[in-house]
C-alpha cells in the first residue's frame, strides 16, 4: 500500500506522466479508456460514422505511434475570478501501441516518461518503470462502454454508445460518441477521419478536461506472434494486484 501511495503521490505531482487517459485505464478498469487510430482500407465513405464502422469491421489488430497531449479545464477559482483562463495544459507525452481486439494491447509511453499499459484479453498490467512496480487488475467486461471499446472491445458500438456525425474540420471528418451508460467517466468522444484513415480521437471528460490523440506510422492487421500479449513481470519488480 505504501508504494501504491508513492506512485499515485509522483503520478499527482507529474501529471503529464501520467496522464488522464492512463489514470482513466486503470481506474477503469472501472471505465478503461484509451485512444488510438488505425488504417482503413482506401475507399469513399459517405460520413464519418460510416467510416467508424468500417474501421470496427475491416481492423482487427494494428500497431503505430501516438502523441497524446492533455488540457485541464479552468479551476472554479479561475473561472468566479471573471478573467479569462489560458488552456491549462498539462503536457505532451507520445509513444507506441500495438492491439489485436478484443481485450487485448500494448500501450507504451517512451516520453517524457516510461510507462506500459498492457492486456493479454484476460488481465491489465500497468508497469512504472522508475518504481519498478507493476499494478494488475482485472480486466473484465470494462471495455464495454468505455472508449477503450473503439479500438479493444467487439463490435457492439450501437449498444454502447450513441453516434452522431459532426461535420468537417481542416479536412477531417468528425463524429461523436456519447457513452449510454451513466457512470463513465467520459462525457463524450469525438473521432476523426481523413480518406477512410483514422487520424485523431478527443476524450471529453466529466470535469472538463480534453485528452487529444493524434496516430502515425500505422500498420493494420500485421502479423503477431501467439504470445504478443504476454506480460513478463520485470526482475525484481513489486507486484500489487488491484
Amino acid at each position: 500500500m505504501q508504494l501504491f501511495a508513492q506512485q499515485h503521490a509522483r503520478q499527482s505531482a507529474q501529471p503529464g506522466r501520467f496522464g488522464q487517459l492512463a489514470r482513466t485505464i486503470v481506474r477503469g478498469v472501472g471505465s478503461v479508456a484509451i485512444g488510438a487510430s488505425l488504417l482503413v482500407a482506401s475507399q469513399a465513405f459517405a460520413s464519418g460514422t460510416e467510416q467508424l464502422k468500417a474501421f470496427v469491421a475491416q481492423v482487427h489488430s494494428a500497431r503505430g505511434t501516438f502523441v497524446q497531449q492533455e488540457v485541464r479545464a479552468p479551476s472554479k477559482a479561475q473561472t468566479a475570478s471573471g478573467v479569462l483562463p489560458t488552456a491549462g495544459k498539462t503536457g505532451t507525452s507520445s509513444g507506441t501501441f500495438t492491439f489485436a481486439r478484443p481485450g487485448k494491447f500494448i500501450w507504451q509511453y517512451e516520453k517524457p516518461y516510461a510507462q506500459l499499459l498492457q492486456a493479454d484479453g484476460d488481465k491489465l498490467y500497468v508497469y512504472d518503470k522508475d518504481l519498478n512496480q507493476v499494478t494488475v487488475r482485472s480486466l473484465g467486461g470494462a471495455l464495454g462502454a468505455s472508449p477503450a471499446a473503439i479500438l479493444f472491445g467487439s463490435n457492439d458500438l450501437d449498444k454502447n454508445f450513441t453516434l452522431r456525425d459532426a461535420g468537417v474540420k481542416a479536412g477531417i471528418d468528425w463524429l461523436e460518441l456519447t457513452p449510454k451508460a451513466k457512470d463513465t467517466q467520459f462525457q463524450r468522444v469525438g473521432i476523426g477521419f481523413k480518406d477512410g484513415n483514422l487520424e485523431a480521437m478527443e476524450l471529453h471528460d466529466v470535469f472538463g478536461n480534453v485528452t487529444l490523440l493524434t496516430f502515425s506510422n500505422i500498420q493494420k492487421n500485421p502479423p503477431l506472434p501467439a504470445d504478443a500479449f504476454k506480460f513478463t513481470v520485470p526482475k525484481g519488480a513489486d507486484v500489487i494486484n488491484g
